[in-house]
């Protein structure tokens, strides 16, 4: 039996990242974009609530109940579901895993502040913690190579 085809949806993502301390990456990855960090502190209150889900799989973060290994990152602009707090558009979630990263990144995000504006959020983004790892000179352009402050590398162009 041959199916007719559904009209393409577009496919919901959002980029997870591992790391040891989500709630410090998120923090530096809402300041770096302009992003917002996720509030799921009403779902938590309403699972803790119910009995669903044990206290320790949570912790304080802003003054508000965050999970304990998982952390957030939304575009301000992006919609998002008020009970949850879950974004769906732009997002970033931080997963925390046991091991510290090892080796170079096979996905990296790219940084584009605009014409004439690297060297200010080359500065404003070591203020929050990132480091320049290396410039690139190509004849194609340029841009430098910077890690976060877990050595996640990405590109500012």
């Amino acid at each position: 039996m041959t199916q007719t085809p559904t009209p393409a949806t577009p496919v919901h993502w959002k980029v997870v990242v591992d790391a040891g301390d989500p709630h410090a990456q998120a923090d530096f990855w809402a300041a770096a974009l302009r992003y917002v960090v996720e509030d799921h502190s009403a779902l938590i209150g309403k699972l803790l609530g119910a009995g669903a889900v044990p206290a320790d799989l949570t912790v304080e973060s802003h003054g508000r109940r965050a999970w304990r290994d998982l952390a957030a990152v939304r575009h301000p602009d992006d919609p998002y579901e008020e009970e949850s707090g879950t974004g769906h558009g732009r997002r970033l979630l931080f997963q925390r895993v046991p091991e510290a990263k090892t080796a170079k990144n096979r996905l990296h995000l790219d940084l584009h502040p605009g014409a004439g504006s690297r060297e200010e959020e080359q500065a404003r983004l070591e203020g929050l913690g990132a480091r320049v790892l290396r410039r690139v000179e190509e004849p194609s352009g340029s841009w430098l190579v910077m890690a976060d402050p877990e050595g996640n590398e990405f590109c500012l162009h």
